[in-house]
């Protein structure tokens, strides 16, 4: 089950691959989570050392939350991956010239999970092309609704 979605990495981005990760959060940061006071609308994904970060992702605390932390909403989250993994994706992004990009927030058997996705961004030809096939693809469902009336 979904709890929010980046819907700008499909547009700005061809997914080459997914990775579901797992998130090191703080107590608050799972019950706004749950709460669904989320977004990855301005997050990225980056590599530091052998470690991957989430920054840029924004958890609105509850107001209800604990009087004695001091709630950070865009704080550096870290990613928790296997260590194969993590090598793959270093010689991936560094060589390869992809990118990281956090696709969405979803539960998996009760646990907050992140997918990621393997990227490579796309030029503005490719965003205008992806559209117009879009709107095509429209247009043909209400040309066959109306042929089936």
């Amino acid at each position: 089950m979904s709890i929010v979605e980046n819907r700008k990495a499909s547009h700005d981005y061809f997914i080459e691959e997914r990775l579901e990760a797992g998130l090191a959060l703080e107590g608050w940061e799972v019950k706004a989570i749950r709460a669904g006071r989320a977004q990855l609308k301005e997050a990225y994904v980056v590599l530091r050392g052998e470690e991957v970060f989430l920054i840029g992702a924004h958890v609105s605390p509850l107001l209800s939350a604990s009087t004695h932390v001091k709630p950070d909403p865009v704080r550096t989250r870290k990613l928790l991956l296997h260590a194969e993994e993590i090598r793959r994706l270093i010689g991936k992004v560094e060589r390869a010239g992809y990118a990281l990009v956090p696709l969405d927030l979803h539960y998996a058997k009760g646990r907050i999970k992140l997918a990621v996705g393997l990227a490579k961004g796309k030029k503005q030809f490719d965003k205008r092309e992806a559209e117009k096939e879009r709107d095509w693809k429209k247009e043909q469902n209400q040309l066959l609704k109306q042929r089936a009336r």
